[in-house]
């Protein structure tokens, strides 16, 4: 096996692995409809209030990581529905 030459000028094949055209620019984003964000705030609301029992559950039942992990998990829930809610 012979080593590579370093005085070659011939490109690497990895080292042209970029992209051929230049990358456009996203499409700029339109807010949620307040239907939507309302919705979907209902729907964070239901599911932190499931992990809200599961931690409940865990705790009365003698299970303080999973008490734990249900109470993480309502917190950030709701810091995600209210997050979708305001800033949509």
């Amino acid at each position: 096996m012979t080593t590579p030459d370093p005085d070659d000028a011939t490109p690497s094949p990895v080292a042209s692995a970029g992209p051929a055209s230049p990358v456009p620019a996203p499409a700029p984003t339109v807010k949620r409809p307040l239907i939507e964000r309302l919705g979907l705030a209902v729907i964070a609301l239901g599911l932190a209030s499931l992990f809200a029992v599961v931690a409940v559950a865990a705790f009365a039942g003698g299970e303080p990581f999973l008490g734990m992990m249900g109470a993480i998990g309502t917190l950030m829930v709701l810091w995600v529905g209210t997050l979708t809610l305001f800033r949509g």
